[in-house]
């Protein structure tokens, strides 16, 4: 039952717990259990990023990257991005991965794109591997 799992993520949350907040974000970014909320989910975000949860920057980061609660902004979706890539996301390495290939808020660079997919790629990411196929036979 969503609704009963938004209720006790939402009881971890107020507790303080980034993953709590995380996932509450969640539900309200995917109108999971509740209404979609961009907003919410934002706040959610970033109150789970203030508490050091790099999946939490990922997502505001995609969050500006395709305008949603806020203007549409790749230069902060890269500011973002490159945080948690720094740190290890393997989605943000992805994320990464596409502002560079197709120059979106920075200048295009395949070979900067490549290298950020195989970041990711290296830790499972299926879509990483398939862009780097992609681009490998271009």
């Amino acid at each position: 039952d969503e609704k009963l799992a938004l209720k006790y993520y939402e009881k971890i949350a107020n507790m303080g717990y980034a993953s709590g907040l995380l996932k509450v974000g969640y539900c309200y970014d995917c109108g999971i259990g509740t209404s979609v909320n961009y907003q919410k989910a934002i706040e959610l975000y970033q109150q789970a990023e203030s508490l050091g949860n790099i999946v939490a920057q990922y997502n505001i980061g995609t969050m500006y990257a395709n305008g949603k609660g806020v203007d549409k902004d790749y230069n902060k979706a890269f500011e973002l991005y490159q945080q948690a890539a720094n740190s290890g996301n393997y989605n943000a390495q992805h994320g990464l991965g596409l502002l560079y290939e197709y120059g979106m808020g920075i200048k295009k660079d395949i070979s900067e794109a490549i290298c950020w997919y195989e970041k990711s790629a290296k830790q499972g990411n299926q879509r990483a591997q398939k862009k780097l196929e992609i681009l490998r036979y271009k």
